[in-house]
């Protein structure tokens, strides 16, 4: 199922992209292993043997996010990369956040 929800395109947001209500947000969320939701986000953290994988793996987030047009928040680390995807303008996780983060997951498969 990650990787049907990873062939999706993010929509445009600007009109206003909903919020998913808990029940869609639970169903989405099974296809996100280890994606956990908390404070209306998604997170995951995602390590790696040392500091050149990890920035390869930010630059690969960071192209994924440039064709989506959906930025995450990213925290940084020597070997670890927080990958956090909310939409403000909805208030919390839509249908977007999950296709990001589907898009990030197949980046490790």
């Amino acid at each position: 199922m990650t990787s049907e929800l990873a062939a999706l395109a993010a929509l445009d947001c600007r009109s206003g992209a909903p919020r998913l209500a808990p029940d869609e947000l639970k169903s989405r969320q099974k296809a996100l292993p280890d994606w956990q939701y908390a404070n209306d986000r998604l997170t995951k953290t995602f390590s790696f043997a040392n500091y050149y994988e990890t920035i390869a793996f930010v630059n690969a987030v960071a192209y994924v996010a440039h064709r989506q047009d959906h930025h995450p928040d990213l925290s940084v680390h020597y070997n670890r990369v927080v990958v956090a995807y909310s939409t403000h303008d909805a208030g919390g996780v839509t249908l977007n956040d999950c296709i990001c983060a589907a898009k990030v997951e197949a980046l490790r498969a």
